[in-house]
């Protein structure tokens, strides 16, 4: 999985990375949350609100996102590029906002682990998200990854202590 969504071929103005969270939850509830594009509130905790322009929630969607105050942006403007129930996958692109994240794109992918070990019956889902995105202008190729991997971090973070909240409740 990790070759055929997270290796990317990187221009010399690009940079990207790849972290991974095992999340004590069963892939169906962590699937849930994750793939519902039209609602990144859900576990996301910069952003303030998230309104449809167009679509269907489907590929091709766009939706503007208000990010909350104390980030350097206001609004990121993302289209869902992929959504794959079967395989677990979504891909989205940053196309437009006030922020530095020019020619962003982000794959996200969710894997059962059946280890002994997790909440819900014993399972674990492992998270895998990839991106990347140009170099900031000013900044450097780690200062531009370092910004983004703590973003997608705290997420990740965030994603897993929902889950896996829902998971001791079921």
């Amino acid at each position: 999985m990790m070759s055929l969504y997270h290796t990317h071929m990187l221009p010399l103005n690009q940079c990207g990375s790849c972290l991974v969270q095992t999340i004590s939850a069963p892939l169906p509830i962590v699937w849930s949350m994750l793939y519902r594009f039209d609602n990144p509130r859900a576990y996301k905790q910069f952003i303030k609100s998230c309104t449809m322009h167009s679509g269907d929630d489907g590929v091709g969607s766009i939706h503007e996102v208000m990010v909350v105050s104390g980030l350097p942006t206001e609004t990121i403007t993302k289209r869902l590029d992929e959504l794959d129930d079967d395989r677990h996958n979504m891909v989205f692109s940053i196309i437009g906002g006030d922020h530095r994240l020019v020619n962003y794109q982000s794959t996200t992918t969710l894997h059962e682990d059946e280890r002994e070990g997790g909440g819900g019956g014993g399972r674990k889902t492992v998270v895998i998200e990839s991106f990347m995105v140009d170099i900031s202008a000013g900044s450097s190729k780690e200062d531009t990854c370092l910004f983004v991997d703590i973003i997608i971090g705290c997420n990740l973070k965030s994603l897993a202590s929902i889950s896996e909240k829902l998971a001791s409740m079921s």
